[in-house]
């Protein structure tokens, strides 16, 4: 195993996973791409070992700070722990996320269980190298039915690595069905978003459902496959879901008739920028309204643009509600963090001319932890607030 020289060890000695090339002593560039090193400082003393792409600008991303053996055995223990992990604190689930790349210090994979089916990224060139072992202890370790590849992140693209989906192991005949407390939600790992579906959010989305009063009316923007909305429709409220993508409200659809919904439910296919300056020309109202949009912020660099975005619509979802009406808004960009989130809210709310109370300050769900050491690992930001 090749040897390559931490010149600035802080970050790593902070605990956290990733080595940026201008930390090296000398240029990545002399390193086999996707090849395993050990990390040491100036002095010689063992930091760790980690695998290298010299044409990214992280050039090194650690797996272990201990000397061992990085083979087959070593990505089982890994994801057996992940999977104790999850058992742990969601005992009862049978969808979460398995692996959270850094917070499970597997730098690189995502894996998502949708009951028999896991949906799977590898999302950097150090990953994509150990793939072949890294499918066959997935395959042991949870014998699923059904196994995807989503290599389709545009995270792959900054790595140099090519985009594909593939089924690797059974069929897509049947889209799975998960169960989100009592919800049935049918989703399509292979061509829906991200993995399939938003998993981070199952906890907000049960927890804003408990503030719901029946009889209400409740707005889902950009809903997608209708989770949130499905939540306000169980406890009785009459609902509308808005997305732009009429494949997502086809399914959508399916999911208010799975759990005896639809007479409570409606999808339209709209602009949701649109859809909300309309409803304000037309004097409408609503109880309850969830604004859980993509995220709009891809680098820092796009931070201004993006906040004027996110102002425009808390601000429209603010003048949209009822007096002491409920918001569940969110925001999954990692550039946008927490304060400057709620700083944002506090415009909206000015530019609305509407009193708001933030009710609850939350985060992703358990299963998607984050590193202390690798805060990169946070980026969901989800508000409830009263608004009158």
């Amino acid at each position: 195993m090749e040897t390559v020289t931490i010149a600035r060890p802080s970050r790593i000695l902070s605990g956290h996973l990733w080595v940026f090339s201008n930390e090296l002593k000398e240029s990545p560039k002399r390193y086999e791409p996707g090849s395993i090193l050990e990390l040491r400082d100036k002095s010689g003393s063992f930091l760790g070992i980690g695998y290298v792409n010299p044409h990214s600008l992280i050039s090194i991303r650690v797996l272990t700070r201990r000397k061992e053996e990085i083979n087959e055995e070593f990505f089982r223990t890994r994801i057996n722990d992940a999977l104790a992990y999850r058992r742990r604190f969601l005992p009862d689930a049978g969808s979460f996320r398995a692996v959270y790349s850094e917070s499970d210090l597997l730098p690189g994979l995502i894996v998502d269980k949708y009951e028999d089916c896991l949906s799977i990224q590898f999302l950097t060139l150090g990953m994509e190298k150990w793939s072949d072992r890294v499918l066959k202890v997935l395959d042991e370790v949870f014998s699923p039915a059904v196994m995807v590849l989503r290599n389709d992140s545009s995270a792959r693209t900054l790595e140099g690595l090519p985009l594909e989906k593939k089924v690797v192991k059974g069929s897509l005949e049947k889209l799975p069905v998960i169960r989100d407390k009592k919800t049935l939600i049918e989703i399509d790992p292979f061509g829906g978003q991200k993995t399939g579906f938003f998993l981070d959010q199952s906890e907000n989305r049960n927890a804003f459902g408990d503030l719901i009063s029946p009889d209400g009316t409740g707005l889902d923007l950009f809903c997608y496959y209708g989770a949130w909305g499905l939540k306000m429709a169980e406890k009785g409220a009459t609902l509308t879901g808005v997305d732009s993508s009429e494949e997502a409200l086809t399914i959508a659809r399916r999911n208010a008739g799975l759990n005896d919904l639809t007479g409570r439910c409606s999808f339209v296919k709209a602009d949701v920028f649109a859809f909300t300056r309309d409803a304000l020309s037309k004097g409408l109202s609503y109880d309850f309204i969830v604004l859980d949009p993509p995220a709009f912020v891809k680098s820092k660099a796009k931070i201004k643009e993006a906040l004027r975005g996110y102002r425009e619509l808390n601000a429209s979802c603010m003048s949209l509600l009822k007096p002491h009406g409920l918001l569940a808004t969110s925001s999954c960009s990692h550039h946008v963090d927490r304060n400057i989130f709620i700083e944002m809210l506090g415009s909206s709310a000015r530019d609305s001319g509407k009193k708001v109370r933030i009710l609850e300050i939350r985060s992703q769900a358990k299963d998607h932890p984050i590193s202390l050491a690798v805060p990169e690992t946070e980026y969901l930001k989800c508000l409830f607030l009263e608004v009158s």
